[in-house]
């Protein structure tokens, strides 16, 4: 590239601004981002969430419920700026959509509703931002609403997230019905509010009051602590103009340690222009944060490759999608280099090239195809028919491997069901395709029942799964609880005879024996064996010893209480008798079965449960409502540990059976804020 291409490419990336919208559910993510979508001339009528209209939400069940289920991509400009905007879910069902999302951002604006501050699953994704080291902005939303309040939400941030340095960067006239307006600290003006069905629609005068003086002074000694001009400009007790400010506060925030509070009401069309000034101002491009990094699969060095389009290419996929026509498309992130249509690329993480078929700028399902694209921009590729969201995309002359996305395990199953068997054959590749779109869901086959079970992390999540098949792949499926396989075992030895005797076409039939059953520890299984008695007899040989253990093993598995196979228990073969002319193999094998299932009866049989081991992540304030609700659930807390001053870790261990329905109790009890993941131990006595 020469170097007024490179220039070029450069001034172009310094002017990208790749942002998600990210909060609580019913926060108004997907509202804010109709405004400024409708803002900025990419639409011209503003999609209405609870009119089922929201472009961003393009999938019939989100228009429906009302929530987002999949995060959606679009792509718009403001004042000489390219913005590529992701809008996240807010339940926490879909946290995998804000992680993957957030993976591949370079900022984010954190909405929270003000009349209830930080809320549960809003105080998740600004974890997740943490882990990705997000720069963010916050925006006060609803101030309009009944019970708004600025200063409560700017108390509720602050003490939520201590590591931050949080400030407002306006102040609020008004709140309720008398939020009219607002004061830009920074520019020191006041914004008034016009007609409430525009949010183009506001006026601008210079000025703002003493108290909004008092709250620029106060924005100007939180940056002091973290950027040396306004330090000076404390130190030496001078002003700071708006050009110096604004560029402490761009400083402060693309660093990650400064969060400047906006305050409007998306609904009513207050202070949306304002984020998006916001945004551009404050927000880094992709030459601003740090090279990702990654591991050269040739030497298993880290290396970082700069953001430049002349580079080789590194892109990462975030994302795979059926979209509406259930096509399969790739979303991608390009740190470096550019990817065009008919390119090979290498697909370092699975080593094989991929073709690149389309290159599509996205607008939620909307597509709109280009002939390249590249470093900083997000988009989608369609073509790709092996990679998988995580996949690093690169030259092979040049390989660079990202760190993958953080796994979720599921935590919740059922069982599903298709009314015939031609229709199970769709529905199981279904579900795989289901599957390559979502990294939390599994499905599988239990090898005891035959039953599908499909795993996921809510019931939430499972009822859209099931509501997408039911669409989306039109079949007609019924789900419900999956069956808690249970087994059996005995608590004391036991001694019982029994013979097989018959007459037949071909002659008499006999067999006789003796057994002696004795329960085994835990996870002992099943075994046979001879008394040194039984071994010494010369007609048991290698046949009758065989047919004698395929009989017991028989009974083992049909139980002796509710027909659930027998385990952890030890079958002694003690005696049998032979009758010249009579005695056949055959006969011996019903004989011990009939005898380990009069033994077992009276060795004080019991049924055994899958006993399930949980770690539970909870705010210290929920512990003594969670260890409560694990105790009538039958379960055993094993250890509480300490995660920071307010997080702990409870390890515990309850019975699967008693465990349906515990993702929604734990939810419930502690506001959405805790998590937990669980994994099979042990079967034990029920």
């Amino acid at each position: 590239m020469s170097g007024g291409g490179a220039a070029a490419a450069e001034r172009r990336m310094r002017a990208i601004r790749n942002i998600g919208i990210m909060a609580h559910i019913d926060a108004g993510k997907t509202t804010l981002t109709e405004r400024l979508l409708f803002v900025a001339g990419r639409t011209h009528k503003m999609g209405e969430v609870h009119e089922g209209a929201a472009v961003m939400d393009w999938m019939d069940l989100e228009r429906e419920r009302g929530i987002t289920i999949t995060s959606a991509v679009t792509r718009f400009e403001w004042a000489g700026h390219e913005l590529h905007l992701i809008d996240t879910p807010g339940h926490v069902d879909f946290t995998i959509e804000v992680e993957r999302s957030l993976r591949v951002l370079d900022g984010a604006v954190a909405v929270f509703d003000a009349a209830h501050g930080v809320e549960p699953q809003s105080e998740t994704v600004w974890r997740q931002a943490d882990r990705y080291r997000v720069p963010r902005l916050a925006f006060a939303n609803k101030m309009d609403r009944v019970g708004a309040d600025f200063a409560m939400t700017l108390a509720s941030l602050r003490a939520r997230f201590p590591d931050h340095v949080i400030a407002p960067v306006q102040r609020p006239l008004g709140a309720e019905a008398a939020f009219t307006g607002l004061e830009d600290l920074v520019a020191r003006r006041t914004v008034r509010f016009g007609d409430p069905d525009d949010p183009r629609a506001y006026t601008v005068e210079p000025g703002i009051s003493a108290a909004g003086e008092a709250g620029r002074a106060a924005l100007v000694a939180a940056l002091a602590d973290l950027d040396d001009a306004a330090a000076d400009a404390v130190l030496e007790d001078r002003d700071l103009d708006e050009a110096s400010l604004r560029a402490a506060i761009r400083r402060a925030t693309v660093s990650g340690r400064f969060v400047p509070v906006l305050c409007g009401s998306a609904l009513r069309n207050k202070g949306v222009p304002q984020v998006l000034d916001a945004v551009c101002d404050w927000l880094p491009s992709p030459l601003d944060v740090p090279p990702p990094a990654g591991v050269n699969p040739e030497t298993g060095e880290e290396e970082r490759r700069l953001a430049t389009e002349s580079g080789s290419l590194l892109a990462l996929a975030f994302k795979v999608s059926l979209l509406d026509e259930k096509r399969r498309h790739v979303f991608v992130r390009v740190y470096s280099g550019r990817i065009a249509e008919g390119d090979a690329v290498w697909n370092a993480s699975q080593r094989r090239f991929e073709k690149v078929g389309r290159v599509l700028l996205m607008h939620a399902a909307h597509k709109e195809r280009v002939p390249s694209l590249g470093a900083g921009q997000i988009f989608a590729v369609a073509g790709l028919k092996e990679t998988r969201t995580g996949d690093t995309l690169t030259d092979k002359s040049h390989p660079l491997v990202l760190e993958r996305l953080s796994a979720y395990e599921p935590v919740i199953s059922q069982a599903i069901e298709a009314p015939s068997q031609r229709e199970r054959e769709l529905l199981v590749e279904a579900l795989g395709r289901i599957a390559d779109e979502d990294p939390t869901f599994r499905h599988g086959e239990d090898p005891d029942t035959g039953q599908l079970l499909v795993s996921g992390m809510g019931e939430l999540h499972l009822e859209i799964v099931a509501e997408r098949l039911r669409r989306e792949f039109g079949l007609a499926v019924r789900t419900g609880p999956p069956q808690v396989l249970l087994r059996e075992t005995i608590t004391a030895a036991a001694d019982a005879e029994a013979a097989f005797e018959r007459t037949t076409e071909d002659g008499p039939l006999f067999g006789a024996v003796a057994v002696r059953v004795a329960p085994l520890p835990r996870g002992g299984g099943f075994a046979f064996r001879l008394s040194a008695a039984a071994a010494a007899l010369p007609f048991l040989r290698e046949e009758v010893r065989r047919f004698a253990e395929d009989g017991a093993r028989e009974a083992a598995e049909a139980g002796v209480l509710e027909g659930h196979p027998l385990q952890d228990v030890e079958v002694t073969l003690t005696g049998a008798t032979w009758r010249d002319g009579a005695s056949k193999p055959f006969a011996y094998k019903i004989a011990a079965a009939d005898a380990v299932r009069t033994a077992a009866a009276k060795a004080r049989p019991v049924l055994l449960e899958p006993v399930m081991r949980l770690e539970v992540v909870l705010p210290a304030e929920h512990l003594g409502a969670v260890i409560g609700g694990l105790d009538a659930r039958k379960g055993a807390v094993l250890d509480v540990a300490d995660r920071g001053a307010a997080v702990k870790v409870l390890q515990a261990e309850a019975p699967l059976r008693r465990l349906f329905g515990y993702a929604t109790e734990l939810r419930s009890a502690t506001q959405g804020r805790a998590l937990f993941t669980m994994k099979f131990e042990r079967y034990d006595a029920a």
